[in-house]
């Protein structure tokens, strides 16, 4: 990557300022060893949940509650964020960061679980917007269940598509790695989707169910 282009991103990153209540979040991701979205990746968040006005969303992936902070701001003032974890000590802190920012406590619904325990119990066509960081080996199923999740006009989000660099490797990859080639094979190809491929962060692949 040249150097104007690192400039560039770092600039991203830096455009929409994080508050004190993110920032604690950030800190609670690494003292997990969790990683968090970018600042650019959370605004993009943001942006994309206001463009849908979203009242209804479901996050795989709570963590620290970094991306959920980003994902309630972009939503209606009314929006209900419904976020699961297989950690529920990780949604600890994401409601406390929560509460910091100032969002009432029935503004998020928090379910510990398995992703693909939890999310065939959610109900169809119920959601404006499905943000997937989970488990990259599980991709091709969340794409699955957001597509019956989501209303029509509604938007799938996967984020950390890039891998580090790892997608575009022509080298022996891992696993999951391979899933996420699949994903954005599927996702490029689908007639139910209309997809865009977002550089902020690690990737942010974004598709609109027609």
């Amino acid at each position: 990557m040249t150097g104007n282009r690192q400039t560039s991103w770092a600039f991203a990153d830096a455009y929409v300022a994080e508050d004190e209540a993110l920032r604690w979040a950030r800190d609670r991701a690494r003292d997990a060893g969790l990683r968090s979205v970018s600042p650019s990746t959370g605004a993009a968040l943001r942006l994309l949940a206001a463009t849908v006005d979203a009242k209804s969303v479901a996050e795989i992936g709570t963590g620290t509650g970094v991306s959920g902070i980003h994902l309630l701001h972009g939503m209606r003032p009314d929006g209900v964020l419904t976020t699961v974890d297989p950690e529920p000590e990780h949604q600890q802190f994401a409601r406390q960061a929560f509460r910091a920012c100032g969002f009432a406590s029935n503004r998020a619904r928090f379910i510990p679980g398995r992703a693909l325990d939890v999310l065939p119990r959610l109900a169809d066509a119920g959601y404006d917007l499905v943000f997937c960081d989970g488990d990259r080996l599980e991709v091709m199923d969340y794409l699955a269940e957001s597509l019956r999740l989501l209303r029509q006009g509604g938007l799938v989000v996967f984020e950390g598509v890039f891998a580090n660099g790892r997608t575009i490797d022509s080298g022996p990859q891992p696993t999951e790695v391979i899933r996420v080639r699949e994903l954005l094979r599927a996702v490029r190809e689908s007639q139910e989707l209309v997809p865009s491929l977002l550089p902020v962060g690690d990737g942010l692949l974004c598709a609109v169910k027609r």
